[in-house]
């Protein structure tokens, strides 16, 4: 039997910044022990990366403008990863969310699932003072037509891994290696920027982390709670 919904919960890991390696293996075996059993709440890891360019499932070869070699002499990673889209940019100063979440447990519906983690950065950028919304064919949220998140996931089981990377307070630079997720043209912009422009004071990192961790839990109809409640330990981190 189900576990009662009132009492099914979003255990939230705030783990600062993490190498993207360490945290890709956090969240396979996070996963993993979700679809065993093992992990018996959905979960949400916060975060950020040192930069790293990801590759998508439908990445196109032209979405990189720079070679492996070029990239590694900056000090930027380049990795293969299962997630569906093309080409991402992750850099300190933005905010990673990765979700493992059972849809078994909520509904059973990729699509429907990227809709909910548009629609919680809508209401985190909200609770910050910013209107953003979606742009018709794109996945991602927009703000006036610049991109200030951009969603990626990947699902087995029904469980699911990878997920939004925000642009907080980060300076863009790592995006110039690439055409951010495929699209053309597009204009990158940051929560920092967006508020200066329109005269509010830009929210403090982790308060916009935990914007999108209430929104997300309001939606899947979870209670939050965190590492150092009880019953909730801290995930181990594998460093080699």
């Amino acid at each position: 039997m189900l576990e009662s919904r009132s009492h099914q919960l979003l255990i939230v890991h705030h783990l600062g910044v993490v190498d993207y390696d360490v945290a890709w293996t956090l969240q396979k075996r996070l996963a993993t022990e979700r679809i065993g059993g093992a992990l018996q709440h959905d979960t949400l890891l916060l975060l950020q990366h040192p930069p790293v360019i990801t590759m998508g499932r439908s990445t196109k070869a032209a979405s990189l403008q720079a070679t492996p070699q070029q990239l590694a002499a900056s000090g930027i990673l380049l990795r293969e990863v299962e997630r569906g889209g093309d080409v991402t940019i992750h850099e300190l100063g933005q905010l990673v969310a990765y979700p493992i979440i059972d849809l078994k447990q909520h509904r059973e519906d990729l699509h429907w699932y990227l809709r909910q983690l548009e629609e919680a950065t809508i209401c985190a950028l909200a609770d910050c003072g910013l209107d953003s919304g979606r742009q018709t064919g794109k996945t991602g949220v927009w703000r006036e037509g610049r991109k200030l998140a951009s969603i990626g996931v990947h699902v087995r089981n029904w469980v699911t891994c990878h997920g939004v990377a925000l642009n907080v307070e980060n300076d863009l630079s790592t995006f110039d290696h690439v055409i951010p997720c495929g699209i053309d043209d597009v204009v990158m912009s940051t929560v920092a920027r967006e508020c200066a422009a329109t005269g509010l004071p830009t929210p403090a990192f982790k308060t916009v982390g935990q914007a999108f961790a209430a929104c997300l839990a309001k939606l899947f109809k979870l209670h939050i709670a965190k590492a150092g409640d009880a019953h909730v330990a801290p995930p181990a981190l594998v460093t080699h």
